[in-house]
């Protein structure tokens, strides 16, 4: 699937003005996203994150400090909304199992016993397409692909957790959806990019193989759209309730070229990218697993056993679920979004 054209997906999701909306993990980078979207067009916006940032509320967010896991806070922010955004989490591939279990799946716990206590009646959850991952390629699957017995991390693993939760607790009354989007990126980035840019200069960045595996990413745009348009369409015994749905921009590329085109349009031309056989990085990122753990070292393995299996298997999706469900394609093409993403850290450089 190519993406489609902006007419497919009104800007504001289709969300009227006058909605009270709460968005936890508002100063992330997706739920940043949509929470600015949604102010732009008049919402009254809610951003619970663990402190307030004074950037949301110049935007007419209103910044609410306070912890997932802590249910009174939850409550409280979430009191006369009429929808949920539920983005934040606990990301990476590598801390503490508890650290995870907490703020994955307990938080996503107090989200909905907020939704309950309130009569809020819709629940958007933004999942991640690693919830069914197995290790093996995953080449043009769609929602039927089950949940694996076993995770190779906790983030996946608790995510799935947290997934079938908010899948479960649709009913009569409380109407939800789960998200997945793949590989997010774009300008305002504060994870993927940063790190290959770093690990690009310092003579670092290694793929898994010869960096053919084939790779669905997300651009920022695609991914606030798709959140948007789902939530549009919720309501309690709609087609979309209770289920989840794959997001990406629809135009699998080989992970080597997505990388080089990432830090082309971050201005690193011809980067030096070594590589690893697959075997052999999965057998080094089970050591390293061991290692920080039986020594309890601080920082993370250079790579671990996931990241290993996702940098050398294929990872795209079938996205008609969404188009069927809720009308949603994407709008941003792999190559418009390089062009926007290098044009806006361009801008960043000459304002710095």
């Amino acid at each position: 699937m190519t993406a489609q054209s902006p007419e497919n997906v009104p800007p504001d999701g289709g969300l009227p003005p006058q909605e009270t909306v709460l968005v936890t993990g508002g100063a992330g980078f997706i739920g940043g996203g949509i929470a600015r979207r949604l102010a732009a067009v008049g919402c009254a916006v809610r951003s619970l994150s663990r402190r307030r940032y004074p950037e949301l509320e110049a935007a007419g967010i209103t910044s609410i400090a306070g912890d997932l896991t802590d249910r009174e806070a939850v409550l409280a922010a979430a009191e006369g909304c009429s929808i949920v955004f539920h983005v934040a989490a606990l990301a990476g591939y590598w801390g503490r199992r508890a650290d995870f279990e907490r703020t994955n799946i307990a938080g996503t716990e107090s989200v909905l016993a907020a939704c309950r206590a309130h009569g809020i009646d819709r629940l958007v959850f933004t999942s991640s397409p690693s919830v069914t991952f197995a290790g093996r390629d995953q080449q043009g699957v769609d929602e039927s692909e089950p949940y694996p017995d076993r995770h190779l991390s906790d983030y996946p693993r608790t995510k799935a957790i947290a997934e079938r939760a908010v899948r479960a607790a649709a009913d009569g009354s409380l109407a939800t959806v789960s998200l997945r989007p793949h590989l997010v990126w774009g300008p305002g980035d504060p994870h993927f990019l940063p790190r290959l840019v770093e690990r690009a200069r310092a003579g670092r960045l290694k793929l898994v193989g010869d960096g053919s595996a084939r790779v669905d990413s997300t651009y920022i745009d695609n991914a606030v759209d798709a959140h948007l348009a789902a939530a549009s369409r919720l309501r309690p015994g709609a087609p979309l309730s209770g289920r989840a749905y794959f997001i990406s921009n629809g135009e699998p590329i080989a992970i080597g070229t997505l990388i080089r085109g990432l830090l082309d349009a971050a201005g690193i031309e011809e980067p030096r990218i070594g590589s690893v056989p697959g075997g052999v990085a999965f057998t080094v990122g089970a050591l390293l697993e061991g290692l920080h753990r039986g020594l309890r070292l601080r920082g993370e393995p250079a790579v671990t056993r996931f990241v290993a299996r996702q940098l050398a298997t294929d990872h795209w999706f079938d996205l008609s679920g969404a188009q069927r469900d809720f009308g949603w394609s994407p709008r941003v093409s792999n190559r418009e979004g390089f062009s926007r993403l290098r044009a806006a850290l361009a801008q960043e450089r000459e304002t710095a």
